[in-house]
């Protein structure tokens, strides 16, 4: 056998597995079953998903849009989505999400999710209300969690925004989770 022919075999059998291994990941995220247990082992079981979800796709929005999906259908919030860095206009522009109509914009250090962007840190508002500035883009919202996600050159280029119809819904446990989850977005942007 030639070693042009052994070649395009090798190269036709690594596209075949490439292929499959897509396809199955797509398979078991079309079957997405919300899973139980305590909000560590729910975070463990998102976080591998997740990672799945960063490696088997490149298009940010794409990536971002299942990951809106993922949270949303693990957890059940009213709101979880994410917002990106417009630099020409200083303002977050909305990105994929998932939950009620939402702000367009948000601009430089307004809001909770402004601040997040402008601090470069995670920010979890217990209450809304009691938020200096806090942007109301739904009258449902009560608590909020909001993490920068970081470029590789160490800039926020997004946020993860998420919101609860329930008060104090958030904790350091989740920012601290959902950081690990924006850091798979790292090589995306």
């Amino acid at each position: 056998m030639a070693v042009g022919t052994l070649y395009k075999m090798i190269l036709l059998y690594t596209a075949k597995v490439i292929l499959l291994t897509g396809l199955l990941f797509i398979q078991n995220m079309e079957s997405f079953t919300r899973f139980t247990g305590d909000k560590a082992a729910q975070y463990q079981h998102i976080l591998a998903q997740a990672t799945q979800i960063c490696t088997h796709e490149n298009n940010l929005i794409a990536v971002m849009a299942n990951l809106s999906a993922l949270l949303s259908q693990q957890f059940g919030w009213l709101w979880t989505g994410f917002y990106l860095v417009d630099e020409a206009a200083n303002s977050l522009v909305l990105g994929p999400f998932q939950g009620p109509l939402a702000c367009t914009r948000i601009p430089f250090g307004k809001g909770v999710c402004g601040t997040a962007w402008a601090e470069a840190r995670s920010v979890v508002v217990p209450d809304v209300h009691a938020f200096p500035g806090h942007i109301a883009c739904s009258a449902l919202s009560e608590s909020e969690v909001v993490v920068p996600c970081l470029g590789r050159d160490g800039e926020v280029k997004a946020v993860l925004d998420i919101d609860s119809d329930v008060f104090n819904d958030f904790t350091e446990e989740d920012a601290a989770n959902l950081e690990q989850l924006c850091a798979l977005l790292k090589e995306k942007f």
